[in-house]
């Protein structure tokens, strides 16, 4: 059995975030840097809002609220791994689920702790059968709750409905889950290997359980062998979402896992190819929705699908190649749309462009050792822009094998242009933009080039520093560059560009 050090050390550490308003104010920003800390890592993540955020200003006036197909949780199985399925009962409203969930006979049962209510939770799983109000269309964020409104996330997966006039409820509409004590959500990953994210409006928490993308495909081999029914009949059959396996039995065959408790007004963020699983303490509203970032589209487009049409929820993907990858679409066409995914990666859409406030004349000499591949031996020229010459903003010329970049508050480059593989010998690409800019504005070209005054710096990197710069886990600390205010959606290969040795 692996120990749990051992199972902590494989990333599957679930983060917690507390964005300031300001930081809250730009929900695609803010997932990118989350990304950055490595949340994307556990495939989970909690968020904590603001306090002065509200979702809603009043829940009194959701007891008419129609659930029209509540779904009865029966299980069966043996301890530790269980097969659970739904029986249809017959429409209430949400005042009439919420009498039945604090009845005597389904009512949460007296604890002193989270763990000990998870204890009683996986212990007494045979013992009744409760009863989920999931999958209720609709919302309960006000129209003018502006930040991180489930509803209206604005990202790129509103191309679904804007390019292909596809609308999925529940996927790019959003769905109402009220639940009761022990109610439950099996292991899955989202339709298309989407991002998820999770509002628990009020009520009773929520306990959570992720297995980190890397080690995805051991959960399922694992589900495989102990649901060889299941796995005969559909080659994803857990996006049926009726398999159960504690942590027990996660545990005893070495998978990875974290476990997080949501409480009200609390997100939850899921990933990318994340397998997530969970069970409700008690009466709750939770709200939730996919979204997608333009690190999801390669997720999207190896995703698996439901073989059996049980769970079938399927898309094209050549919309968001086609506008946001359109350097790879036609490549990708005439391969069949197979594309490998590293989920360690934090790649980012050649659409999308960055501004930094400081810019950097990398240079590499050879390649590292074979240990950290992406690493080469950098020296770095850090300086401060004069922002106030609008005649700066040059593009980058470089060859896409050159180690060089140039980041500047008025150097906007293409992020596509600014990641390649270690080459021999740098491209100066400083060169390029002085004499733009001095084609440009010559009488001030001097100032533009911003190339005075700018000192080495030289930080040796150790064992550990390198094994985490090349999983995208280096810390942000004065030792370690960059700053934690560096924009969030570069990958783990800029972020050792900026040091030394």
């Amino acid at each position: 059995m692996a120990s749990e050090q051992d199972l902590q050390s494989s990333g599957s550490t679930i983060m917690t975030f507390r964005p300031t308003m300001r930081e809250f104010s730009d929900f695609s920003k803010y997932i990118d840097y989350m990304e950055s800390q490595g949340a994307h890592r556990a495939g989970l993540a909690k968020v904590i809002p603001p306090k002065e955020w509200r979702a809603r200003q009043f829940y009194e006036d959701l007891s008419d609220i129609l659930i029209a197909a509540p779904l009865q949780q029966v299980v069966s199985g043996k301890a530790g791994v269980f097969t659970q399925f739904h029986k249809k009962k017959k429409a209430m409203t949400v005042g009439q689920y919420r009498d039945l969930a604090n009845s005597k006979k389904y009512r949460t049962p007296p604890h002193v702790s989270f763990e000990d209510l998870e204890r009683k939770y996986w212990k007494n799983r045979f013992f009744g059968s409760p009863i989920y109000g999931a999958d209720v269309s609709g919302s309960l964020f006000d129209e003018n709750t502006q930040h991180w409104n489930v509803a209206h996330l604005g990202s790129i997966l509103d191309l679904l409905k804007q390019e292909c006039g596809i609308v999925i409820e529940g996927v790019n509409t959003p769905y109402l889950y009220f639940g009761m004590w022990k109610t439950t959500f099996a292991w899955h990953t989202e339709d298309m290997d989407l991002y998820s994210i999770n509002y628990l409006h009020f009520g009773q928490p929520k306990t959570w359980y992720a297995v980190p993308p890397e080690h995805g495909r051991r959960l399922e081999n694992l589900a495989k062998q102990l649901f060889p029914g299941s796995s005969q009949g559909c080659q994803a059959f857990l996006r049926h979402k009726v398999a159960l396996i504690s942590p027990t039995v996660l545990k005893e065959n070495g998978i990875p896992f974290g476990r997080m408790t949501q409480e009200a007004g609390e997100f939850m963020v899921t990933f990318p190819y994340g397998y997530h699983a969970g069970f409700n303490h008690g009466f709750n509203c939770a709200e939730a929705i996919n979204f997608a970032t333009p690190r999801w589209i390669d997720y999207g487009k190896v995703a698996t699908q439901c073989s059996c049409g049980e769970a079938r929820v399927c898309f094209s993907m050549d919309a968001f190649v086609r506008i946001l990858q359109p350097e790879r679409h036609e490549p990708w066409k005439h391969e069949g749309g197979h594309e490998a995914v590293d989920s360690l990666e934090v790649t980012s859409t050649p659409k999308k462009e960055l501004t930094l406030g400081t810019y950097t004349r990398v240079q590499g000499a050879s390649t590292m050792t074979r240990r950290h591949p992406h690493l080469g031996p950098l020296r770095n020229l850090v300086g401060r822009a004069h922002n106030s010459c609008p005649y700066t903003r040059v593009s980058s010329k470089s060859p896409c094998h050159s180690t060089s970049k140039l980041l500047d508050t008025q150097f906007t480059l293409p992020v596509r242009k600014l990641f390649g593989q270690a080459s021999g010998a740098s491209t100066i690409l400083v060169d390029t933009a002085e004499a733009e800019a001095a084609v440009d504005h010559p009488q001030n070209s001097q100032t533009c080039r911003i190339l005075n005054g700018t000192p080495k710096i030289s930080l040796p990197l150790t064992e550990m520093d390198l094994n985490k710069a090349d999983t995208g886990l280096a810390p942000a600390s004065e030792n370690f560059w960059p700053p934690v205010d560096i924009p969030s959606h570069l990958n783990q290969q800029l972020a050792v560009q900026h040091v030394a040795k």
